[in-house]
């Protein structure tokens, strides 16, 4: 079997390549990738893999020449903490590090690609268990969108490190992002992202992670703040490795948040799972998870299950879910998904006010432990106390402040 590159090596065996011609492909696994802009074209929104997604308020991101021109600007900041003996280094995109964990499957991935100028790259060294997080926080200080730019950041967990990365987003910016990360043989590398952003930010992430033998990766997204679009490709590379896939989401009137996790199983013997939790209020807040998983023809042994949970706050919010789950090869453990978008339950409400609860304080506790399931998996305690910190702003100023207006409901 060849070498995954991220979405499938069958990709490329196939001539999935159309050199300026997208043809439809019913399988994710057999999306066309590239390095070079001219193969992969500017999406006019009738494609499978856009048509959930505001173009238009992404289209300044598929603008090769005006990205490359914003990233020249410098309209973000990075900066990085990390404990000692972690390796953090910025590099030019000539380094032989970068590129190495599949090539761009999407306009925005190969324009982040070809217009960056220099990597954020930082290493846990082989051995190495963290005693706290590493935290890479970009700022946005483009207010206007003036100026779309393009980022590279590459994360490698060596051999037996144990460790944590936080992508942390903040401010406002127009920025297409490339995150590459390799997992290593015995290393356990726990990697989140923030979007944090502001309303008016947009953001579209290509992250491309490769698990290599008994690696380990915790994957999470939590994205609270502007239009997002986050696709997550993750495989393996040899026997035995272990991928948990984490996200959240609270989307808001107005606000797109897309997130398209992708789990290749191509090689033998191999675990995931995917569980991603969200919440939606106000007119136009529109959320989108497709969440696709490939179990290949080497592939035998797989155990995966993939999850996807709408919770609908108001009216005028609207939630699209997709999972797709493609077997191969039928000697595996397990295999499954599930999908469900819906309201307030009615049961859950009455139980709480029919001991007492205020209904302000019934829906809050309900939509608390909606979260609380996935946030609790998170593992970073910084990150679960920001996050549930969030959620509780967003139903104090939104969900919270409807419930105090409605009138009194005799219990």
């Amino acid at each position: 079997m060849p070498e995954l590159k991220t979405d499938h090596s069958r990709a490329a065996l196939e001539g999935a390549h159309s050199h300026g011609q997208r043809r439809y492909v019913s399988s994710r696994a057999d999306r066309p990738t590239s390095f070079d802009p001219a193969d992969i074209p500017a999406p006019h929104g009738r494609e499978e893999e856009w048509r959930f997604t505001p173009i238009k308020r992404f289209a300044p991101l598929f603008d090769l020449d005006a990205v490359a021109a914003g990233t020249a600007a410098d309209p973000l900041s990075v900066d990085v903490d990390a404990p000692a003996g972690v390796g953090v280094e910025t590099v030019p995109r000539e380094d032989p590090r970068l590129g190495v964990v599949g090539a761009p499957v999407d306009r925005t991935g190969v324009v982040a690609w070809a217009a960056f100028r220099n990597s954020t790259v930082v290493t846990l060294p082989a051995g190495a268990g963290l005693e706290r997080a590493v935290r890479v926080t970009t700022t946005g200080t483009d207010a206007g969108l003036e100026h779309p730019a393009a980022q590279h950041i590459r994360v490698a967990a060596e051999k037996d490190a144990v460790g944590t990365v936080v992508l942390d987003h903040r401010g406002t910016a127009a920025l297409t992002q490339t995150v590459e990360a390799t997992v290593a043989d015995g290393a356990e590398l726990t990697l989140v992202t923030i979007q944090g952003w502001e309303d008016a930010a947009i953001h579209a992430s290509n992250h491309r992670v490769r698990v290599e033998g008994r690696g380990t990766l915790k994957h999470v997204v939590v994205s609270l703040g502007g239009d997002v679009r986050i696709c997550s490709d993750l495989g393996f590379k040899g026997e035995g490795g272990h991928i948990d896939a984490y996200g959240v989401y609270f989307t808001d009137a107005g606000q797109h948040q897309e997130h398209r996790p992708y789990v290749a199983h191509t090689e033998p013997h191999c675990y995931s799972r995917v569980a991603y939790k969200g919440a939606l209020q106000g007119q136009g807040a529109h959320s989108v998870w497709v969440g696709d998983c490939l179990i290949g023809a080497g592939a035998r042994g797989t155990d995966t299950y993939e999850l996807n949970r709408n919770l609908v706050l108001t009216e005028g919010a609207k939630a699209d879910s997709i999972p797709n789950l493609e077997i191969e090869n039928g000697n595996i453990e397990g295999a499954g998904h599930a999908s469900a978008t819906g309201r307030f339950d009615d049961e859950q409400l009455f139980y709480l006010r029919a001991r007492g609860i205020p209904e302000m304080e019934a829906r809050r506790l309900v939509v608390l432990g909606f979260f609380n399931e996935i946030v609790a998996e998170i593992g970073v305690p910084e990150v679960e106390e920001r996050l549930m910190a969030a959620i509780e702003q967003e139903l104090e100023l939104n969900a919270l402040v409807t419930a105090r207006e409605q009138a009194p409901t005799a219990v």
